[in-house]
């Protein structure tokens, strides 16, 4: 059974009401999405907070704002949120996104998500945990993400999404539609013959080549962590 805490080194994330725990494919989303220099950051879909806080320790000077629709979660993010050293530049819209939407926020320099995603698999008996983990009309489709993110970007701004290969194809196409264009690809493997687990592109508004990397998580043959893995995470993992 998951823990009901994970402890990095700067912040403490409490999770026990919250549907979907911290996972180490979400911890490499926020250790490498490109926020250096972005002055308003917004996580979509914040669960725990966990993107929100490795932003806000990431980049002191920016203002960072989440959004999340399940209440338990959002309040759970609160808290986490008040309890961490970067409460001043954190806030909190317990709401669907087509609430903020609707509120006209200022444009961010960049968005980070990491949606729901399970549109072919078995759904969970558990409502939250389906909820957090498929896309669906009713929680945050990838169109809409998409879409937001096409209206609330800044004219340079950038979306770091987070998805396995299959809906990440599904989730390019909605992105392109509304003028939005892979940029970098960052390919996640447990080692680098295995298969590919996620991928973490990041979407302009300019048409480019995409550059993409390849990321395995594991050595070759033992379960020990690449030199790129700790390298990454070693601002955040107290075992790094």
């Amino acid at each position: 059974m998951p823990n009901s805490y994970f402890q990095f080194k700067q912040f403490r994330i409490e999770q026990g009401d919250c549907a979907m725990k911290v996972c180490t494919d979400a911890c490499v989303l926020g250790a490498v999405a490109a926020i250096t220099g972005a002055a308003r950051i917004l996580d979509i879909g914040t669960g725990t907070g966990l993107l929100a806080l490795m932003a806000a320790q990431r980049n002191p000077t920016a203002s960072i704002e989440a959004v999340e629709l399940d209440e338990a979660a959002a309040a759970q993010a609160g808290t986490n949120f008040a309890a961490s050293p970067w409460a001043a530049r954190l806030q909190l819209h317990a709401q669907p996104l087509a609430q903020l939407a609707a509120a006209r926020p200022r444009p961010f320099d960049h968005i980070i998500c990491n949606p729901p995603f399970f549109r072919r698999a078995l759904r969970s008996p558990d409502a939250r945990r389906t909820t957090a983990r498929h896309a669906a009309a009713d929680t945050l489709g990838f169109g809409e993400l998409a879409r937001f993110a096409a209206d609330f970007l800044t004219p340079t701004g950038r979306l770091t999404v987070l998805l396995p290969p299959p809906e990440m194809q599904d989730f390019e196409r909605e992105a392109t539609a509304t003028g939005l264009f892979p940029a970098t690809q960052l390919v996640l493997r447990h080692r680098t013959t295995s298969k590919p687990l996620r991928h973490i592109v990041e979407f302009s508004r300019q048409p480019m080549a995409v550059q993409e990397q390849d990321l395995p998580l594991h050595e070759p043959d033992s379960e020990a962590y690449t030199a790129w893995f700790r390298e990454q995470l070693s601002p955040f993992y107290l075992a790094l």
